[in-house]
């Protein structure tokens, strides 16, 4: 039996932003390696699309309908899931939205909405389900949503960029805090590289609070091409995410490759105070 199978066997997984992309590909992995699976998500028809594909596939799932954004739902969520199962084994901060724009020209709801869901939907996702992970005093594995944008930069995408590199500091003093005063509970940063999803699909997220300026459309437009023509397949970054928590790893990559190159883009930044390489290749995306 792989040792994932062993680790995700069974117990309760909770994961936010579950109703697509990464959440949906996570939920979907728990789900066929045994996991009863609460599928969290703002979108209650897309939660229960996933539930679907995991109970027809032979699972256990449940949607719930879930706003990270308002830290009383996050403690509605914990509530609920303890109540009706009395622990989780596996919590993935997943929740997220894609914000494109200078920053001068993102406006204040959609820089708001941008913070509240990516960065603090994490931050009280933890802290209405931790302490309660503490008392039943079992082993658990807790997964935030980071990205190979936390350890570089790109212009037009900082209001993304801005709450990825503060999920990966927060997971980064929760690792150490875990180590401190809960070591059962294993944390992990997950690191998508470029992966198959719909986060950069023309007008993705434009139902959430705020617009993007006008010109965000193109811009989205080509990121959604070059990750549909050069990202990884969605399910086995999923795969290969799940198997690494379960080895109690930290840094958790879809593509280590990538998160080499970008961090070795950041060190020659601060060497030679020139644009990463990264950075001049998408120059041409967000020149209009």
């Amino acid at each position: 039996m792989a040792h994932d199978a062993k680790v995700f066997g069974d117990g309760v997984a909770v994961i936010t932003g579950a109703g697509s992309g990464i959440g949906a590909g996570l939920a979907r992995r728990a789900g066929a390696l045994g996991m009863v699976v609460m599928v969290a998500d703002i979108d209650e028809t897309a939660a229960q699309s996933t539930v679907d594909q995991i109970v027809a596939a032979g699972g256990k799932a449940e949607p719930v309908r879930v706003d990270v954004s308002r830290p009383e739902e996050l403690d509605r969520l914990a509530e609920l899931v303890f109540d009706r199962h009395g622990e989780v084994r596996l919590l993935i901060n997943n929740a997220g939205i894609e914000t494109v724009g200078y920053t001068w020209e993102v406006p204040t709801a959609r820089w708001e909405a941008t913070l509240n869901i990516n960065l603090h939907g994490v931050i009280h996702g933890v802290r209405a389900f931790v302490p309660r992970i503490i008392a039943t005093g079992k082993e658990a594995w807790i997964g935030n949503l980071s990205s190979v944008g936390a350890f570089g930069m790109m212009p037009a995408q900082t209001a993304y960029t801005v709450t990825k590199h503060a999920v990966q500091s927060f997971s980064e003093c929760l690792y150490l805090e875990m180590e401190l005063k809960a070591p059962q509970i294993h944390v992990s940063s997950i690191i998508p590289g470029m992966m198959k999803t719909n986060i950069f699909n023309a007008g993705a997220g434009s139902d959430v609070a705020g617009d993007e300026p006008d010109n965000a459309r193109g811009h989205r437009q080509r990121m959604f091409e070059m990750m549909r023509d050069h990202g990884m397949d969605l399910d086995e970054g999923c795969r290969l995410f799940l198997e690494q928590m379960a080895e109690n790893k930290f840094w958790v990559h879809s593509q280590p490759e990538m998160s080499r190159d970008i961090i070795a883009g950041r060190i020659a930044f601060f060497q030679e105070q020139k644009a990463p390489v990264l950075a001049e290749m998408v120059r041409h995306i967000v020149a209009d």
